[in-house]
């Protein structure tokens, strides 16, 4: 087959995840099911933290820009994806599949640095707790908000354009069911070197916001074990026992996908955790940080009585 020049391919097809119409029909309802908790679950924790004044503080500032995360990620993927189990063909055009790895690099990145960023706030909430007024003021909590999005943006551009300028002649079949960059490096029949290295690198910078968030809980650790009532150690992690479940949960799956080599890059292994990261993480974090959080299960409460009374 005679090589192409990317910018004359004129689609792409997604292999998908399943070849058996009861396995897709399966598949389909239980991935509409987790959109639609996804959905309901990051909406309704912007719309409680928004309807609440005791929960406008830094830690959920941080919390409601993480659902608006979460939810766009998903939307990016998700969506597309259901389409794909119920149509006979998975047909994606080129601008959508660099579209669609660009928002989805955007979002996922940013999460990385924004929960580093939450990180730093529990650091400031445990080990500095005089100060935390002080050092977490609005003006910071925007700059660490800027500066989750910015390593996003610039690296979703980067990555995107240089993909934009590969050759393909081996196959337009993307043995994935996204646009994803493995997947695509995987086709291309022209040196990857330069794409592997740049992704590499990002995923090196963006290991920067795991650094900052170990080095946030080596802290934290140190001070709560230096806490001499087991009630108030207990109390210190509770504060930060929600964001370390979510932290281990999402960088787990993302590390296992992207610090490797392209030749290592296995379907089925891949495609199981690609599903967990991009559909199943974002339903699971509302519920992480809603369950184990005492302020979240109040308000819920209060608002719930309150709908109660009124309806009365």
């Amino acid at each position: 087959m005679d090589s192409w020049n990317s910018t004359d391919v004129p689609d792409f097809i997604l292999l998908g995840l399943a070849d058996s119409a009861e396995t897709q029909l399966g598949l389909f309802l239980l991935f509409l099911l987790i959109y639609l908790v996804t959905v309901l679950g990051n909406a309704g924790m912007i719309l409680l933290i928004r309807l609440d004044p005791r929960l406008h503080t830094p830690m959920y500032f941080f919390l409601t820009h993480l659902s608006f995360l979460d939810l766009c990620y998903s939307s990016v993927i998700t969506p597309r994806t259901l389409q794909d189990l119920v149509s006979s063909t998975k047909i994606i055009s080129f601008l959508g599949c660099l579209t669609q790895l660009y928002f989805f690099i955007l979002f996922v990145v940013a999460e990385c640095f924004l929960l580093a960023s939450m990180a730093y706030d529990r650091y400031v909430a445990i080990c500095i707790p005089l100060r935390y007024p002080v050092v977490m003021s609005s003006k910071l909590c925007y700059v660490l908000l800027a500066g989750s999005y910015f390593p996003g943006l610039l690296e979703s551009t980067v990555i995107v354009i240089f993909i934009s300028k590969l050759h393909f002649c081996k196959s337009n079949v993307i043995r994935h069911f996204f646009c994803d960059v493995s997947p695509i490096l995987a086709l291309s029949c022209t040196d990857t070197s330069d794409n592997e290295l740049i992704t590499l690198s990002c995923a090196a910078f963006n290991s920067l916001s795991l650094v900052i968030i170990c080095a946030s809980y080596v802290s934290i650790f140190s001070t709560i074990m230096n806490i001499n009532s087991t009630a108030g150690k207990k109390k210190a992690f509770s504060t930060c026992a929600s964001h370390l479940l979510g932290v281990s949960v999402f960088y787990s799956t993302i590390l296992f996908i992207y610090l490797k080599p392209k030749q290592s890059y296995s379907l089925g292994k891949d495609q199981v955790a690609s599903v967990f990261y991009s559909i199943a993480i974002p339903m699971l974090n509302p519920l992480i940080y809603s369950l184990r959080n005492r302020e979240v299960k109040s308000t819920v409460l209060r608002i719930c009585r309150k709908e109660l009374v009124l309806g009365n």
